[in-house]
């Protein structure tokens, strides 16, 4: 009797274990997890949309297969500024998305705009961090299912939106932040509000949580950089990001000691990124990347819906794109013409050294304001080099394609000085809001360390007075500039009103002119009619006329 009770018990378990098993859903083919980030606008760059849309229907043959962005979709060529991101989400609808989050580009034609993009988009926008007065704005995630098996979304913004798009954007009429997301000194309030998601996640019986993000791996974005994140929370088992335009693909620990699988896919559709969760549930990561100088688009000759949505969507604007406006007989740079990186790719300057174009774009402002004594363009604010030639429109937009407006304030000396300080403030490191300057001169020692003090948003609050400043002997029309004296400041609205890049030093400043011209008008302007069309003289040195000079002790 004993042995048939033992064998019946046995039998019980047994029976227990398979039902288990087969109660446990699994995955019946892999799942690949497409993703982009940052494509900014590079509709048939690299990969272009078309290769991406003949990627995903390859894969579908033999897999599940969801297409995620990370972020800063909408902005940075011609194509978005001129539809103010409409062209854009019409492409994406068409290529098949299932899911979105917003980068901080996402937000450059305002907010109302944003949402209102989103509202035409035919995929959810998800963010568990992005709130209006502490309440979501979209859902923090979203659950997607194949054979029963749950695979959750989690999407987290980097707080640096409020300081690297336009912060008024953020501000209700008061100037009061309305918009935020969960920023605060320590990072925790991030950390907390992923945290929350991945485990609400998990209680609605997902087996796996992949964040979606647009956070990257820039120092100046800590406490929330990927590695801040995962380093404080569980429970994620792989984190797409984007950002910081990298393309590394790592494998680290969260706070419990397990691996987490982060991926990076670059910019421009230079490469797709590609996660597979693989039938035995292994989580692996790689790129699909497009190295060719010629597009896919373009050598293979595709012709699919994405192909036909690229060309409904370029088609109107290229012809005006292409008019020649003007010539330049130099190269007018953003990268050093002589150095390069360890694999041969080239250093990008504007955002810490001065070049000839910033100085051109400087002079610009100066010129089409008509009274400033002192003008500033951020160097993250000029996005391509122009090369020894003819200058088509498409050519200026793309240096300028955010659509900021010339404006003139007035400002104290002071107010310069700390707007300077600030800017240098990250070398030798690069920062968006680097000043190409002129009607004026200065020096800098980065080998002092940067009295900037800023607030809990990452924004510019005030310069340490104990501190030596980096800043020195700064001139304006060649005497030294008094911080007393009021001066008229020509830049765009993103800086001198909008906060934008954290300087928040000109805040009650006396406005002379706002939004007179678009940025990119401003170029245009100062080319064809001050320089008669041509750019040259004044320009040769690739490495600008002197106007900031480095002193840094040997």
């Amino acid at each position: 009797m004993k042995k048939i009770v033992c064998l019946l018990l046995a039998l019980t378990m047994l029976c227990g274990v398979a039902f288990a098993e087969e109660a446990a859903p699994a995955l019946q083919k892999n799942l690949v997890i497409l993703f982009t980030s940052d494509v900014h606008c590079g509709i048939d760059q690299g990969w272009g949309y078309a290769g991406l849309y003949a990627v995903k229907e390859s894969l579908s043959k033999d897999n599940y297969v969801l297409l995620v962005d990370d972020g800063d979709a909408i902005q940075g060529e011609p194509i978005g500024t001129m539809t103010t991101g409409e062209a854009i989400i019409d492409i994406m609808n068409t290529v098949g998305y299932d899911v979105a989050i917003p980068g901080n580009h996402e937000f450059d034609y305002g907010m109302d705009r944003f949402l209102e993009l989103t509202k035409k988009a035919n995929f959810p926008y998800i963010s568990c961090n992005f709130n209006k007065e502490g309440e979501p704005v979209f859902q923090p995630y979203v659950i997607k299912e194949f054979d029963g098996v749950k695979i959750a979304f989690v999407g987290v913004t980097t707080p640096m939106s409020l300081r690297s798009s336009t912060p008024r954007y953020f501000m209700d009429e008061n100037g009061k932040f309305i918009y935020g997301f969960f920023q605060d000194e320590t990072g925790e309030a991030v950390y907390n509000a992923v945290q929350k998601s991945v485990d609400d996640a998990r209680a609605e019986g997902a087996q796996y949580v992949i964040v979606m993000a647009h956070m990257g791996n820039e120092a100046e974005c800590s406490p929330w950089m990927y590695s801040d994140v995962i380093a404080h929370t569980n429970g994620i088992d792989a984190w797409l990001d984007g950002h910081s335009h990298d393309t590394d693909q790592v494998v680290m620990k969260n706070k419990d000691g397990q691996d987490v699988v982060r991926s990076g896919c670059g910019t421009k559709m230079e490469h797709i990124g590609v996660l597979t969760i693989a039938t035995d549930g292994k989580i692996s990561s790689e790129l699909y990347s497009w190295t060719l100088k010629t597009p896919a688009p373009q050598l293979l000759g595709l012709n699919n819906a994405a192909s036909e949505a690229v060309t409904a969507a370029s088609g109107v604007l290229n012809e005006k794109l292409k008019q020649v406006v003007a010539s330049t007989a130099v190269d007018l740079i953003i990268y050093d013409p002589v150095a390069k990186t360890e694999d041969g790719k080239s250093v990008r300057i504007i955002r810490n050294a001065e070049t000839n174009l910033g100085d051109l774009c400087a002079d610009a402002y100066l010129d089409q304001s008509g009274e400033a004594d002192i003008a500033l363009v951020n160097g993250g604010g000029i996005r391509v080099s122009i090369n020894k030639g003819d200058i088509t429109l498409n050519d200026i937009l793309k240096v300028h394609p955010f659509g900021n407006s010339l404006t003139v304030i007035e400002a104290t000396g002071q107010q310069v000085l700390d707007a300077l300080e600030w800017s240098v403030h990250s070398l030798p490191g690069e920062f968006g809001g680097f000043d190409h300057v002129a009607g004026l001169t200065f020096e800098v020692d980065s080998t002092i360390p940067t009295p900037c003090v800023q607030d809990e948003s990452k924004m510019f609050d005030h310069v340490d007075e104990t501190m030596e400043r980096r800043v020195r002997n700064v001139l304006v029309a060649g005497e030294p500039i008094d911080p007393a004296k009021t001066y008229k400041v020509v830049s765009h609205d993103y800086q001198l009103l909008n906060n934008g890049d954290g300087y928040t030093m000109f805040e009650g400043c006396k406005v002379l002119q706002q939004s007179v011209k678009l940025d990119n008008q401003v170029l245009i302007d100062y080319i064809t009619g001050t320089l008669g069309g041509v750019v040259g003289e004044g320009y040769e040195n690739p490495y600008g006329q002197g106007r900031i000079v480095s002193v840094n002790a040997e």
